[in-house]
């Protein structure tokens, strides 16, 4: 599949709110269009200020697309570290007011609210998944213009520019994926082994009705990153780090239950 293509799948596939946050990909790709189609070797005058004119676009485009990457990257990550400790403290309290031990024990209001938390952390969990393909698929994108850039102008600014998004925040997604090994420990210590099977019953059941629960988008999600590693056999500085997410029942949930093709 042509990224173009896939680009556009998974924005469709993602959060409604989030689809303006993605790279402006069709807008950059006509600008080296513009740029490729005579060679500033070969203009004067008016054509080269032309040229000039739209090489400016296209680097200021650039710059405001990795402006816009980062502003909504650190958003999103202040978030999920408030919404994570939100949730510790739920499971804390629902603990010690209803648990066995609690200042009022129940077991019905104990499973109710427990329930409730369970289904925060799913979407928690998906969410930061989410994350991690949002930084993968930009990156991806950014390199895939920057190389249609060099070879159809004769320039050299993909290395230096990758140089200079490797350093940008909405590219570090360590935190994040701290993040997803911790929500996953919360959830093997939190809920008893015999839920492993309701929750897998849940993933599949949001995944193969269309639109519904967010677990179909971080099926798409990763199986998006995983095909974006296969498009390639060898190294080069510009591939994509490897995915750093657990391989734990959860996740394996999700990719035995997947039947979101990515096509």
């Amino acid at each position: 599949m042509k990224f173009g293509k896939r680009l556009k799948q998974q924005i469709q596939e993602s959060l409604p709110e989030w689809r303006d946050k993605y790279l402006s990909y069709k807008e950059l790709k006509k600008l080296v269009r513009l740029l490729s189609s005579t060679p500033p070797t070969l203009l004067n005058g008016s054509s080269l200020e032309q040229f000039a004119k739209n090489e400016a676009e296209f680097m200021c485009l650039l710059n405001t697309q990795i402006d816009k990457f980062n502003a909504f990257f650190v958003e999103k990550e202040e978030d999920f570290i408030i919404r994570h400790m939100e949730v510790q403290q739920r499971i804390k309290r629902v603990i010690d007011l209803w648990g066995p031990n609690g200042s009022h024990p129940s077991e019905a209001d104990y499973k109710e609210e427990m329930a409730k938390i369970r289904k925060a952390i799913v979407d928690f969990h998906g969410e930061m998944v989410l994350l991690v393909n949002y930084s993968n698929i930009n990156y991806t994108g950014l390199a895939k213009i920057l190389k249609k850039y060099d070879k159809r102008t004769g320039g050299l600014l993909r290395l230096p520019f990758i140089q200079k998004v490797l350093e940008q925040p909405f590219f570090t997604t360590d935190l994040i994926s701290k993040l997803v090994r911790e929500c996953e420990s919360i959830i093997d210590a939190v809920f008893p082994a015999e839920e492993e099977a309701e929750r897998a019953k849940e993933a599949k059941e949001a995944i193969t009705v269309a639109g519904e629960g967010i677990f179909r988008n971080t099926v798409a999600a990763l199986l998006t990153m995983q095909e974006m590693r296969k498009g390639s056999s060898t190294q080069s500085p510009f591939s994509l780090p490897p995915l750093n997410f657990p391989d734990s029942d959860f996740i394996q949930s999700i990719h035995l239950n997947a039947a979101v093709p990515i096509v």
